[in-house]
């Protein structure tokens, strides 16, 4: 176990600084890249990347922050109460500053009825009408449902902050995350004296930094962005690989535009946005108690087109939410299940696809390159008898795809010998990659499609993860 720490402890220092030296480098290797590649990136657009520096130089070069923004991150050590015996444990701090206070910012949170501190905290704020001016998350350790007073040590950190960059609005200018190992107690005087180091390192140009301080068991740093067509940037941050089946948003991720939007619009377009993004995707079916999406704007650009800022938004939220998918703990495939013509709603044909992408069985097979349809069959036909008002006959319709090949419509497989168990094995083996893969070296899905044929309204499109002997190591060993 102790292994495992350091393992995962010199991976982290020695990415940080090779993202430090991206970040201090405006690389001239920028003028052989595609521009266009920069403009936005969606759940299927990234491009193809040979190796982690060329990753790293990706994201730092449309990791931009918009204007009115800085990040800083600072690293320290901590002696988990809890579990003395493990020694001095790393922990890292990250602050997101807003050049001034804001009123035109969003969130939403977990709906776990065992809630982090910090959600309990950011609650109060979103409800309370507060401006905020930034934000400050922590890894390691989760805060919730420790022994002391949870909610009082997140807010001893927001003092610290505000106290250190002399915010007018005090520690309710501050919102708080938190995310790690849940049960045990926040660090917070550890992380008071961590803070002023973040502040001293606040920089104006780049988000990849903050995107590698918030990460845990991740492998890799996962950021998007999007520029509208008056120069207005959308630029997120995401963290999360494990705890994976959100009920509103991921584990933690934190948008930051320059655009000006009234709150009300922003949170009613955030509401609406992670219902086809956060809350399509699952690696595992857990749903975090520290699950936080924030955006907040500085408003230094007009709004000049409301549509065109939805639809970035929407762009990033799907990108990084998909990010986190196939970043997830010994992810080797991603599926991509989508559910068209459901005779019910949005809602029920989402459950449905994440019946498909949660099967233990269908994750093996995926995984195996396994085209064993009779597991995705049964899947689906699992979460159908569960529903007390579908009809037998809404499936006489129905065509299931595996790759884009037929194989299964009206109520039987079609499935043709051994060519075409090879043709939909070598689709699954196209979409693989290595579950220790430090860089995501392709987007490529697994596709399945599920199709009622015309007799209901229902669509969704939901994202999952296979299942490996690799995530059963990380999280056997999470702790340390």
């Amino acid at each position: 176990m102790q292994y495992r720490s350091v393992l995962f402890s010199s991976i982290h220092v020695a990415l940080i600084h090779q993202v430090k030296s991206f970040s201090l480098l405006k690389r001239a290797a920028s003028s052989a890249t595609d521009p266009s590649l920069f403009l936005s990136t969606g759940p299927d657009d990234l491009p193809e990347f040979s190796s982690k520096e060329e990753y790293l130089q990706f994201l730092d070069e449309r990791g931009s922050l918009p204007k009115g923004f800085r990040c800083g991150t600072a690293s320290g050590t901590f002696i988990p109460v809890e579990a003395p015996a493990m020694g001095a444990l790393p922990i890292k701090g990250t602050v997101i500053v807003l050049d001034e206070p804001t009123d035109s910012w969003a969130a939403v949170f977990t709906k776990n009825k065992f809630p982090g501190s910090p959600i309990k905290v950011g609650r109060r704020r979103l409800s309370g009408g507060s401006p905020l001016q930034a934000l400050v998350i922590n890894n390691k350790v989760s805060n919730v449902c420790s022994g002391g007073d949870g909610e009082a040590d997140s807010e001893m950190v927001c003092e610290a902050v505000a106290n250190g960059l002399n915010l007018s609005g005090g520690a309710l200018s501050v919102l708080p995350s938190s995310t790690g190992v849940i049960g045990w107690r926040l660090p917070a005087k550890e992380l008071c004296d961590i803070v002023p180091k973040a502040i001293e390192n606040l920089m104006d140009d780049t988000a990849l930094d903050a995107a590698t301080a918030i990460m845990t068991t991740d492998r890799y740093p996962k950021l998007r962005s999007y520029e509208v067509s008056n120069g207005g940037r959308v630029v997120g941050i995401a963290k999360g690989a494990g705890m994976i089946e959100p009920n509103m948003a991921t584990m933690l991720s934190y948008i930051m535009t320059d655009v000006s939007i009234s709150k009300s619009e922003l949170q009613s377009m955030l509401d609406e946005i992670v219902g086809d993004s956060f809350n399509s995707i699952s690696v595992d079916g857990d749903e975090s108690t520290s699950d936080t999406v924030a955006v907040v704007s500085s408003n230094q650009l007009p709004l000049e087109d409301k549509n065109e800022f939805k639809e970035a938004l929407a762009h990033v939220c799907q990108g990084l939410s998909t990010d986190i998918v196939r970043n997830g703990e010994g992810t080797s495939h991603v599926m991509k299940v989508k559910v068209t013509c459901f005779p019910g709603s949005n809602d029920d044909a989402r459950r449905l696809a994440k019946k498909v992408v949660n099967s233990p069985l269908f994750k093996c097979a995926v995984s195996g390159n396994d085209p064993n349809t009779g597991r995705l069959a049964g899947a689906v036909g699992s979460f159908l008898g569960k529903l007390d008002d579908f009809e037998d006959s809404s499936t006489k319709k129905m065509t299931m795809t595996l790759g884009n090949r037929i194989i299964f419509k009206m109520g039987k497989f079609v499935l043709e010998g051994d060519e075409v168990e090879m043709e939909l094995s070598n689709h699954m083996k196209d979409a693989g990659f290595g579950e220790h893969d430090e860089y995501p070296t392709h987007q490529k899905f697994v596709e399945i499609g599920i199709n009622f044929g015309g007799v209901g309204k229902g669509k969704a499109t939901v994202y999952g993860s296979d299942l490996t002997k690799e995530y059963v190591a990380v999280n056997a060993d999470y702790r340390s």
